[in-house]
């Protein structure tokens, strides 16, 4: 094969590693998480109608926190106190988002919950340049916008269908606290050295105390037995090994190592895994209209994960 071959297909070939180049691990594990959590709702609803709200919080992260227990160990360090500090200011934004979600999504419908919680989508790329002060790329607002426009077509027959209530503020303010969440794991990276599971733990005790504690007062000390149903603790096993043990640690690990904008990009495609799920797994229905938004979500995730541009081809002399 002579020069000008060589030439003609090592451009070819450099475009194809360069394509790929933008996927990771990081982005793979978030896309599993993104399918994870487009299981959850039905779960979380069928759990919630047994349980009060922040009894199951209180009991989802509590057996979390117990399954994680062993990787507490890094924490015996001489920079424990710091490692709490951090760990406790990221539970305590985490309690929020599912206080908000669970109360939100009972006051609302379910369409309008996966709408309005992939607003994180689109308002990532302000919080990041608000807390971070690194104004994102152009395309990372155009593919923001894409998804919100993607995910309010999949959870509406039409435009008209989408209202405004007290649980669709609630929906909002926990989209507005899942970028917070995003970009403040981000900016405290540098501040530990905690491995993502120890975050996770941290999280989970913090969370289940916090749930915990608001329950109790909010109850005059009341406190209900979790039923015995086979059902309940199938449902709570997904929720904890897959919905919370895996999905906060692939998040911790991910956000570190990846922008926030693209992190909340690529969960904004749990929409489409919702329906899905939905459709294949409990026997709703989604319109052309939702199928054609949930296509723009994935497009506008896909697109955000390529790298910005080209880097320059090498010469083959």
């Amino acid at each position: 094969m002579d020069s000008k071959q060589v030439q003609a297909i090592a451009p070819a070939r450099w475009e194809a590693r360069r394509w790929w180049s933008g996927i990771g691990a990081a982005e793979v594990m978030l896309l599993l998480v993104a399918a994870v959590w487009g299981g959850s709702y039905a779960v979380a609803k069928q759990a919630t109608q047994q349980l009060p709200v922040m009894e199951f919080i209180a009991l989802r992260f509590g057996l979390t926190f117990v399954v994680l227990l062993p990787a507490l160990r890094p924490l015996f360090n001489a920079q424990w106190h710091q490692g709490l500090a951090v760990g406790g200011l990221l539970g305590a934004n985490l309690l929020a988002i599912f206080v908000c979600e669970t109360f939100g999504v009972s006051l609302t419908t379910a369409s309008n919950a996966a709408f309005l919680i992939s607003l994180c989508v689109a308002l990532t790329p302000f919080v990041e340049w608000w807390l971070l002060g690194q104004r994102p790329a152009r395309r990372i607002f155009w593919a923001a916008g894409l998804s919100a426009v993607g995910a309010a077509m999949l959870s509406a027959t039409s435009p008209a269908n989408i209202a405004v209530g007290w649980g669709d503020a609630l929906m909002v303010l926990a989209a507005f606290l899942r970028a917070v969440m995003v970009c403040m794991t981000r900016r405290l990276a540098g501040h530990h050295t905690m491995p993502a599971l120890t975050l996770t733990a941290v999280q989970s005790g913090v969370m289940a105390l916090g749930a915990m504690a608001i329950s109790l007062v909010a109850s005059n000390g009341a406190w209900h037995m979790p039923p015995a149903t086979a059902s309940f603790w199938w449902g709570m096993a997904y929720l904890v090994l897959l919905c919370t043990v895996f999905a906060f640690f692939a998040q911790n690990h991910a956000a570190s190592r990846s922008s926030p904008s693209r992190v909340s990009l690529l969960m904004g495609s749990e929409p489409v895994f919702g329906a899905l799920i939905a459709v294949y797994g409990f026997g709703e229905t989604v319109g052309v209209w939702g199928w054609a938004g949930g296509l723009l979500i994935v497009a506008a995730a896909w697109w955000v994960t390529m790298p910005q541009k080209l880097e320059a081809r090498p010469r083959i002399p």
